[in-house]
């Protein structure tokens, strides 16, 4: 198991942390399987009216897509395969407000987890960037998904900047990405605390209001996002490319944050 699931059945609150601390909770198949899995299984689970989401340690939230994971995909560009895809609990029809308590690093693939929370608390440790540009990759999904959490420049230079610079917890705050800033020790007990009042309220009104929020950005969304797998076919580097940059880039830069 990736993932650690508790559940507090008086408070109606889940805690669901990314536990792969040794490998900065990056996620590889298996854990976009369990995602996708327990975001499902909630849905059926009338004592879970709430859920936090977090990542194990301090060092990192998520860092993405495991970099060991190879997936085969098919020469057309129209039926690319993304084993995050399916990762976020929008995508398993799930309803019930998710609070994500971003600990550490959050980059590339934790976008599509951010991009389907209802709000983000962090750390003042926490980070956020997106590498892809660095590797000679397109950000595609994940510049969806920040595009509609942040003001667009601010997205924009994120997705475009790559490894170069990183976003700190207190810029994030300033423009609205994260909701509340906490000492790292308080993280998980103020998204504990906004979980169980959400938890608290009735169930049915809650959930429809998370469904009204998502209504006034969700066609926007699924538009956007249709375009990702031909921009990503046609922009991205060849694998082999890809890893060099990664290696080399990694040996020598030492980020901005801002």
């Amino acid at each position: 198991m990736t993932l650690r699931v508790e559940r507090d059945e008086e408070s109606g609150v889940a805690v669901v942390t990314l536990d792969r601390e040794s490998r900065h909770n990056a996620i590889d198949l298996e854990t976009a399987r369990e995602l996708s899995a327990v975001w499902r299984e909630f849905r059926f689970d009338e004592e879970v009216r709430a859920v936090v989401l977090t990542g194990s340690g301090a060092a990192a939230f998520c860092t993405g897509i495991d970099r060991g994971v190879e997936v085969p995909q098919p020469a057309s560009p129209y039926s690319a395969d993304d084993p995050l895809i399916a990762i976020g609990p929008k995508a398993a029809d799930l309803w019930k407000p998710v609070v994500a308590a971003v600990n550490g690093m959050a980059c590339g693939g934790a976008f599509y987890l951010l991009g389907e929370a209802e709000f983000l608390i962090a750390s003042t440790t926490a980070t956020f960037f997106d590498p892809h540009t660095s590797y000679g990759m397109v950000s595609a999904y994940e510049a969806v998904y920040m595009a509609q959490r942040m003001p667009f420049g601010e997205a924009a230079r994120m997705s475009l900047m790559g490894t170069a610079e990183r976003l700190s917890a207190r810029r994030a705050y300033e423009i609205g990405l994260v909701s509340e800033l906490t000492a790292p020790e308080e993280l998980l007990p103020a998204a504990l605390r906004a979980a169980r009042t959400l938890a608290g309220f009735p169930t049915q009104a809650v959930q429809g209001t998370v469904r009204a929020l998502w209504s006034a950005k969700q066609a926007a969304l699924q538009q956007a996002l249709a375009q990702a797998p031909a921009l990503i076919a046609l922009g991205n580097l060849p694998p082999e490319r890809q890893a060099d940059l990664f290696t080399n880039r990694s040996r020598t830069q030492r980020p901005r944050l801002r």
